[in-house]
């Protein structure tokens, strides 16, 4: 499997959390060779690798396949475009980007950006409701393709940097979905001591609603969020964060499952494969969380892939994190005998 390609592919679809259907039938494309039962269901992508049997742990293996972004709140008189925010989204690097307008068709504008020669003193960082999108059309010109409600995105360029790093938007959480497509990718189902449910949830940055749906549906024993997690670069705290190429994060909190996130080690250090802690005192902010308190319960843990820039349009990791975290996966299935 060619990590990059997948990557490039993945990071291409368009889907801001909320109206991210124009990427189910790409992933269910992905999905069917290894799970064929493969289908759309309220939103998320679900399949079935494997029998399930009575008395064989039934593992949920899930990446979040939206993204964050805007939606249209507003067109001026003038033709800007007012916003609102989809997820958690870092102001400061809003002036002078590049976007993608997602109307009756799709349209090119940059976000507003008053010239520094004409700032006094210090500028403050713009609140969301005072940033406006420049789509160069007249107001009347601009209604004919857009509507209130319609959805906004980055538009920025997948790029490989030094070494094996790849930058690009929607790699949280597009760089999950290519770790279990890996995984599922090294595996023979009929050889698996259990069965395998791959979810690509839905509207994770809102919330973990598509998790909270897909889990209730299809009730696993085990459940392990894969997502990324802060990837240390400049300022940032290093007990906060993981470093870039040293393997995934295998989660560690009270809100998880302490007998999978040791079974996630064993298989890793018997697998000679690299890891990472991830140290959370309390929740998560993953589907983890959603996971662990579906139906009666079930055991839920997280796997991480750092990434640094997290909700930027330069989102970066490096490559040899995601295929260690598909490794990690296949490896722990391999092993996966008890719920």
């Amino acid at each position: 499997m060619n990590l990059t390609a997948l990557l490039q592919t993945l990071t291409a679809l368009s889907g801001v959390s909320g109206r991210e259907a124009d990427v189910c039938q790409p992933l269910l494309d992905l999905l069917k060779p290894y799970c064929p039962d493969a289908a759309q269901v309220q939103g998320n992508v679900i399949g079935t690798f494997g029998k399930r049997e009575t008395g064989k742990p039934h593992v949920l293996l899930d990446a979040h396949f939206d993204q964050v972004g805007l939606i249209v709140t507003y067109i001026t008189e003038e033709g800007f475009v007012k916003v609102g925010n989809l997820g958690g989204l870092d102001l400061r690097l809003f002036p002078a980007q590049h976007v993608t307008l997602h109307g009756k068709t799709d349209i090119p504008g940059v976000v507003c950006a008053m010239p520094p020669h004409l700032l006094s003193g210090n500028a403050e960082v713009a609140d969301i409701t005072e940033i406006l999108i420049d789509t160069g059309y007249a107001k009347a010109e601009l209604e004919q393709i857009l509507s209130l409600g319609d959805m906004i995105s980055f538009d920025a360029p997948f790029q490989t940097l030094c070494g094996d790093r790849i930058c690009s938007p929607a790699l949280d959480d597009r760089c999950g979905i290519a770790a279990i497509l890996y995984a599922l990718s090294q595996l023979n189902a009929d050889e698996l001591p259990c069965s395998v449910s791959v979810l690509f949830s839905a509207q994770e940055e809102l919330g973990e609603r598509g998790a909270k749906t897909a889990a209730y549906t299809i009730a696993p024993d085990i459940a392990i969020a894969v997502d990324v997690s802060f990837g240390l670069a400049n300022d940032e705290n290093p007990a906060k964060c993981g470093t870039l190429g040293n393997g995934p994060m295998i989660g560690i909190s009270p809100s998880l499952s302490a007998e999978v996130s040791q079974a996630l080690q064993t298989a890793a250090n018997e697998s000679q494969i690299a890891w990472q802690p991830e140290v959370m005192a309390g929740t998560t902010g993953t589907n983890a969380d959603q996971f662990s308190v579906t139906r009666g319960g079930v055991k839920a843990c997280t796997v991480s892939i750092p990434l640094r820039y997290m909700h930027t349009p330069a989102e970066v990791i490096a490559l040899a994190d995601v295929k260690a975290t598909g490794d990690l996966l296949a490896a722990y299935l391999r092993r996966c005998t008890t719920c």
